[in-house]
C-alpha cells in the first residue's frame, strides 16, 4: 500500500509495532532534552501548585470560626494570611506556567524543524518510482496535516495529559485524606468512566482518522483540479470538477459531524456523571466533615472530574498523533537513492553503451518495456530514437538518468558499469531539454541558474545568448529578473524551451537528452529552438528522442524501436531507402 494512503474499509489498529514505530520521533527531541527535562520540572511544579488552592479555600472558610490552620505572616490575621499564601501561589503559578510554555515550545518547533528538513530532505531524494506510487497532492496534504498535529502534541495535549494525570494523583491522595468514605463513594462511578471511556475514545479516534484521510482525498482533487484548470475550462468542465469536489468535502462533512456527535454524547454522559455525584458527595458529607473540609473536598472532587473527563479525548487526541507520527516515521523508512557527497570532479567523456538491457516499470511488472535492448554511443555522437508512442524512447533516458535500475543486462558510461559511479554525480554528467518544460514560479535567472547555481550573470546572459533566448529576455523591463509564474505560465512555449536549454547549456554537460524538445512548437519557434539545440549539442553525446523526423536527419545513429527492441538502425539516407518502419514513417509525415 502507498505511503500516507488508507483503503476505505482498512481497520486503524495501534499495536505495539505502531507504539514503537512512533516513539522514534522522540531521536528529533533528543538534542533539545534539556529544554525539555527543565519544562517537565515546571510543569509539575504548576500542577502542584493548583492543587493547592482547594485546600486553601477549605482553610479560608475555617478561619472565621478558629479551626483548621493557625497561620500569621506579617502581622496579618489568619484569614488575611490564607488570602496572602493563595496570591502567591497564584504568583508562582503563573511563573511555573510561563515557563512550561516556553520550554515546550522550544523544543517542540526546533524539533518540528528538523522534521519539515528532514522530511523534505528524505523526499527529495526518494526515487521516480515512489512518486509513481503515490500522488503529490496528498503527500503534501498529508505532510502538513501530520506536522500541525504534532504541533498541536508537542506543545498542548501532552502537557494537558500530564497535568491532569497529576491533578488525579494528588485529588485521589486528598479525598482519602479528608474521607475515606466520601472518597470510595466517588471512585464507585471511576470504573464506568474508564469503560465508557475506552469505547467511545478507540471509535472517536477511527472516525477522526477517517476524516482526516478523506480530507486529505478532498485537498488531492483541488490540486488537480487547479493545477489543470486550462484544461477543465478549455472542455468546460468547471460544473464536473465542483461535483468531483462536492462529493469529497460532503464526506469529510459526514464524518465530522458523526465524530461530533459521539463526543457530545460522551461529554455529556461525563457530565452528568460526575455533577450527579457532587450532589450526592454533599448531601453525604453535610453530616461528615466540618464546611471548610466539606468545601475542599468537594473542589479536589471538581478538579478530579474534570481531569477525568478530560483524560479520555486527551488520550484520543495523543492516539491520532501516535497514528499520524507512525505513518510520518515509515515515510523514513523508505530506501532513498544513494546519497554519498563527493568530492571528486570526475568528468565523463560521454560514450553510453546498453548491453542486453531488459526492463519493466515496478507500477507495470508484467509489461516489458525493453526487451533486450544493446546499442553504442560513441562520445560527441548523436543518436536519434524513433518510433510509435510507447516504443520504449523515454524509458532509455529515465535509464540513463538512473531513475530506473534494468531488470537485467549492463549500462556502461566510458565503458565502466553505470552502477561504478556515485548517482549524484553521474546525473551533473547529463542535462535533458524535454518536450514539457517545468520551470519553477521565481524569476528567469532563478530558473537558468537552476542548471549550476553558482554561476554568475554573465554566465547566464552568455547561456541565455547561445540559448536564442536573450533577444526576448532583454525585451522584458525586468530582463532576468522577470517572474515566469507557475510553472512558467508568463512565458510562450518556445520561450519556454529556450530558458531550459539555456538552463542545459549552463550546466555544460557531457550527455544530453532532448525528449522530443520541438515537437510541440510553431515554425518560428521551432528553427529558433532548433538552431539552439544545435548550439547545445555540439562536442557531446546527445541522445534525441522525436517524432518529427525531419529534426534528427543529420544524427550518427537512428535507433527505430518497436515494442522495446530495436528493429532497424543505420542513418537517415540508408533508412529511409530502406522499406522499413523509419521509410513508412519519413515518407508519411514528409507527404503531410
Amino acid at each position: 500500500m502507498a505511503f500516507g494512503r488508507k483503503n476505505k474499509d482498512e481497520k486503524i489498529k495501534l499495536s505495539k509495532e505502531v507504539y514503537l514505530k512512533a516513539f522514534t520521533i522522540f531521536r528529533f527531541i533528543k538534542p533539545y532534552r534539556s529544554y525539555f527535562i527543565i519544562g517537565f520540572l515546571f510543569l509539575i511544579l504548576s500542577s502542584l501548585t493548583a492543587m493547592a488552592f482547594p485546600y486553601l479555600i477549605g482553610q479560608l472558610f475555617d478561619a472565621e470560626t478558629g479551626t483548621g490552620l493557625n497561620l500569621a505572616f506579617f502581622g496579618l490575621n489568619r484569614m488575611e494570611s490564607i488570602v496572602l499564601m493563595l496570591f502567591m501561589i497564584f504568583f508562582a503559578q503563573s511563573i511555573f506556567s510561563f515557563f512550561r510554555i516556553y520550554l515546550f515550545s522550544i523544543v517542540t518547533e526546533n524539533s518540528l524543524n528538523d522534521i519539515r528538513q528532514n522530511a523534505f530532505r528524505h523526499l527529495v531524494y526518494l526515487p521516480i518510482d515512489f512518486y509513481n506510487r503515490n500522488k503529490v497532492g496528498e503527500l503534501t496534504s498529508r505532510m502538513a496535516t501530520d506536522l500541525n498535529l504534532l504541533q498541536e502534541t508537542f506543545n498542548v495535549t501532552l502537557a494537558e495529559f500530564f497535568r491532569q494525570f497529576i491533578t488525579i494523583i494528588v485529588g485521589l491522595f486528598a479525598l482519602f485524606y479528608f474521607s475515606a468514605q466520601l472518597a470510595l463513594i466517588m471512585l464507585a462511578i471511576v470504573p464506568v468512566l474508564v469503560l465508557f471511556a475506552v469505547f467511545f475514545g478507540r471509535y472517536i479516534k477511527r472516525l477522526s482518522k477517517e476524516s482526516q484521510d478523506q480530507a486529505a482525498a478532498s485537498n488531492v482533487v483541488v490540486e488537480e483540479a487547479l493545477s489543470g484548470i486550462a484544461v477543465v475550462k478549455a472542455f468546460t468542465n468547471e460544473l464536473i470538477e465542483m461535483a468531483r469536489y462536492n462529493r469529497s468535502a460532503i464526506l469529510v462533512k459526514q464524518l465530522s459531524i458523526k465524530g461530533a456527535i459521539w463526543r457530545g454524547l460522551f461529554v455529556s454522559f461525563i457530565i452528568f456523571t460526575i455533577f450527579g455525584a457532587i450532589v450526592f458527595v454533599i448531601y453525604r458529607g453535610i453530616s461528615i466533615l466540618e464546611t471548610g473540609e466539606l468545601m475542599s473536598f468537594l473542589l479536589y472532587t471538581v478538579f478530579l472530574g474534570a481531569s477525568i473527563g478530560s483524560l479520555p479525548e486527551l488520550w484520543a487526541k495523543i492516539q491520532k498523533a501516535i497514528g499520524a507520527t507512525e505513518k510520518l516515521m515509515e515515510l523514513f523508512d523508505i530506501q532513498t537513492e544513494e546519497i554519498i557527497e563527493s568530492a571528486d570532479d570526475i568528468r565523463v567523456k560521454g560514450k553510453i553503451e546498453f548491453r542486453n538491457v531488459h526492463f519493466s516499470y515496478p507500477t507495470r511488472p508484467d509489461i516489458e518495456v525493453l526487451k533486450g535492448l544493446s546499442f553504442t554511443l560513441e562520445a560527441g555522437q548523436t543518436v536519434a530514437l524513433v518510433g510509435e508512442s510507447g516504443a520504449g524512447k523515454s524509458t532509455i533516458s529515465a535509464l540513463l538518468l538512473k531513475f530506473y535500475s534494468p531488470d537485467s543486462g549492463e549500462i556502461y558510461f566510458d565503458d565502466l558499469e553505470s552502477e561504478n559511479y556515485q548517482l549524484q554525480m553521474l546525473r551533473k554528467q547529463m542535462a535533458i531539454v524535454p518536450q514539457d518544460v517545468f520551470l519553477f514560479a521565481g524569476s528567469i535567472a532563478e530558473n537558468i541558474r537552476y542548471g549550476k547555481p553558482e554561476a554568475t550573470d554573465e554566465e547566464l546572459i552568455e547561456a541565455a545568448k547561445n540559448a536564442n533566448a536573450w533577444e526576448f529576455i532583454s525585451s522584458f523591463p525586468e530582463a532576468m529578473e522577470t517572474l515566469v509564474g507557475d510553472r512558467g505560465v508568463q512565458l510562450s512555449g518556445g520561450q519556454k524551451q529556450r530558458v531550459a536549454i539555456a538552463r542545459a547549456m549552463i550546466n555544460d554537460p557531457a550527455i544530453l537528452i532532448l525528449d522530443e524538445a520541438t515537437s510541440s512548437l510553431d515554425s518560428v519557434s521551432e528553427h529558433l529552438v532548433q538552431d539552439a539545440l544545435e548550439k547545445l549539442m555540439k562536442g557531446r553525446s546527445s541522445i534525441v528522442i522525436a517524432h518529427r523526423l525531419s529534426t534528427v536527419q543529420h544524427a550518427d545513429l537512428i535507433l527505430v524501436l518497436q515494442e522495446g527492441q530495436i528493429v532497424e538502425q543505420g542513418k537517415h539516407d540508408y533508412l529511409f531507402n530502406q522499406n522499413g518502419l523509419y521509410a513508412k514513417l519519413s515518407k508519411l509525415q514528409f507527404n503531410l
